[in-house]
Formats: C-alpha cells, sequence, structure tokens
C-alpha cells in the first residue's frame, strides 16, 4: 500500500498545481506564495538538522572501517580503508561524496543451496551516479533562469550537455540519464522482494516526486514548449523579492513549480538530507586513531557513587532481619579467624 499512497500524493500535487496554473486567483499562490514558503521550510528545516548533528555528542572515535588499522611498524596500514590522518580522511571523504566508493564496492549475496554467494552488482552504483550526477548537471543549467547575465560556466555546460545536437530543441544528456536513473532505481525497488519488504512511503514517495519532476520539466521543454522567457521573469522576480507573474507561464509549469517547492520542504525531514548529513557523520569524518592515542570522554563528570558496602551499613537492619548474610560481618569472622 506504501507504493499506492506515495503515488496518490505526487499525483495530487501534481493535479493541484496544474489546476492552480488554470485559476487567475490560484495562479500568485502556486508561482509565489509557495515557492517563499518552501524556501523557508527547506532553510529552516536544513539549519535545524545540521545544528541538531553539530551539537550531538561523539565522545570518541567511530569510523566505518573495513581494513587493517595503523598499528606496528611491520603491519600493512589500510589508508583509505582505515584513515589514521585527516588527509586520508578527507582523501575518502572525497572519493565517497564525488565516486560513491562505498557503493562502488557493494557486492550482491545470495543464497545457493544453503551456500551464501557473493557477487559483484555495481548496476546500483552506476544508477545512483547517473541520477545525482544529472541533477546537479540540471540544477546548475537552472542557473540561467535566476541569473542575469548568465554565467560563462552554465553556457559552457549547457552546451556540453547537449553535444550531440539531436533534434530541436537540442536533447539534454542529463535529461536521458536523470529518467533512467530514477527508473533503475524504482524498478530495483520494485522487482527485489527484499527491498521491496522494507521500502517505506517516504522511499516510494521521493523516487515518485522526483520522476514527476523530471517528467515536467521534459515535457515542458522538448513537447509543450513553454515560454521561457516568461518562466524566467518569473524566476528573476522571486529572486529579487519583486514578484511577477507573467500571463504566458502556462499551468505546466506551474506543476512543475509545486512539485519542486514541495520537494524543497520536504527535504530536509525526508532521507534525502544524507546530502548534507554526510560531510557531519562521525563514521566517515573521523581518523581511527584508538591505538594511537587515548581518547578521554570530554563530558564526563564527577559522580558521586554508593558501595556496596554502604548499602550494606544503610540497610543492615533490615537485612538481618531477612536473615540475609552480610558482608561486612563475614570478613570480619574470617579475619577473626
Amino acid at each position: 500500500m506504501s507504493i499506492l499512497y506515495s503515488l496518490l500524493a505526487v499525483s495530487i500535487c501534481l493535479a493541484g498545481g496544474l489546476l492552480a496554473g488554470q485559476l487567475p486567483g490560484l495562479r500568485w499562490v502556486a508561482g509565489v506564495v509557495v515557492p517563499y514558503a518552501a524556501v523557508a521550510v527547506f532553510v529552516g528545516g536544513l539549519c535545524y538538522r545540521v545544528v541538531r548533528w553539530a551539537l550531538t555528542p561523539v565522545p570518541f572515535r567511530i569510523p566505518t572501517t573495513c581494513g587493517q588499522q595503523k598499528s606496528l611498524p611491520w603491519l600493512p596500514h589500510a589508508r583509505l580503508e582505515n584513515p589514521a590522518s585527516t588527509a586520508a580522511v578527507t582523501l575518502r571523504m572525497a572519493l565517497e561524496i564525488l565516486l560513491f566508493r562505498s557503493l562502488f564496492r557493494n557486492n550482491q549475496a545470495e543464497l545457493h543451496e544453503g551456500r551464501v554467494v557473493f557477487g559483484e552488482n555495481k548496476f546500483l552504483w552506476l544508477g545512483a551516479l547517473a541520477f545525482h550526477y544529472s541533477l546537479l548537471v540540471i540544477l546548475l543549467r537552472h542557473l540561467r533562469l535566476v541569473l542575469q547575465p548568465v554565467p560563462a560556466f552554465v553556457l559552457v555546460l549547457q552546451r556540453l550537455d547537449g553535444f550531440f545536437q539531436i533534434g530541436t530543441p537540442e536533447l539534454y544528456l542529463s535529461d536521458v540519464l536523470i529518467l533512467a536513473g530514477l527508473a533503475y532505481l524504482l524498478v530495483r525497488r520494485l522487482r527485489d522482494p527484499l527491498i521491496r519488504y522494507i521500502s517505506l512511503f517516504s522511499d516510494y514517495f521521493a523516487l515518485f516526486l522526483l520522476g514527476a519532476i523530471a517528467l515536467t520539466g521534459v515535457l515542458m521543454r522538448y513537447i509543450a514548449k513553454t515560454d521561457v522567457a516568461a518562466v524566467k521573469q518569473l524566476a528573476l522576480g522571486l529572486v529579487t523579492f519583486a514578484p511577477n507573474v507573467p500571463a504566458g507561464v502556462d499551468s505546466l509549469f506551474f506543476a512543475h513549480l509545486v512539485l519542486v517547492s514541495v520537494l524543497a520542504a520536504y527535504f530536509p525531514f525526508s532521507k534525502l538530507v544524507h546530502m548534507g548529513g554526510v560531510f557531519l557523520s562521525p563514521t566517515r569524518n573521523l581518523a581511527n586513531t584508538n591505538r594511537m592515542r587515548r581518547h578521554i570522554n570530554p563530558w564526563n563528570y564527577p559522580v558521586k557513587t554508593h558501595t556496596y558496602a554502604e548499602w550494606e551499613q544503610e540497610f543492615h537492619d533490615k537485612l538481618v532481619a531477612a536473615e540475609i548474610p552480610l558482608e561486612a560481618e563475614h570478613a570480619g569472622t574470617v579475619n577473626s579467624d
């Protein structure tokens, strides 16, 4: 049922955007109020999550490692698998963030004739890499709508993205890759019974929401042919706090904008926030120096202890009445003997 509820939720958002674009009284709400509210929730929620992560106590080193720790000189040290310095941690983090290194090493485990067999499974890594990098390129390309004049690197990136010059307007490679990546991630979640069993509403909702955003964007560019000049006028008005909703903006763009706003508001409270969380994860950003130096919990404070001898003295009469042997008297008897 999770998949149906998530699909229904995204469909409601899509229908609401389409309806708002056709009703004059709701165009201002969908084009101005909803984006501003979504950005406010996004910034506030992201700051809240980051502050909570930053204030979480980490009294000792807990990095996730899978290699030999630095110890004795004659034992080979796995510098990336078990980093012992800031430089090694930085390199490990860079490979994780830019190339999804841990996902690249993901192995597929299957049960064959009572034995667990491990095999290579690089399709998940390829699908995730294609989706994330195509999303990054699309976000950078969209800077041309909110910046005037358009930065040179955005124009260069746009030319490289449409390098194959297929059709008119030219087909962007990032549009194809993001749809292919999302389709693979969704089919994988539906096809694998184990993954489908642990999938929640939030897992499907994020995929359907991202897919709806990508599809409406592709439709606007290649089929509906949205008025880009009117869209840029609306975008520039939003970023300069002089909102204006031109008449040339069609309902499909409002649906796209509402979906993006929902994603922005949902982002800080979902699993998608791992984009920022990876930088503050103690399992990733700490060097494993547990054998090199002693780590003392900085939050330790003096605690008043209550020893067993003190407890026995406090309840002496009750223990004697219950005929429970007393260690103090037993120790005295042993010493006298």
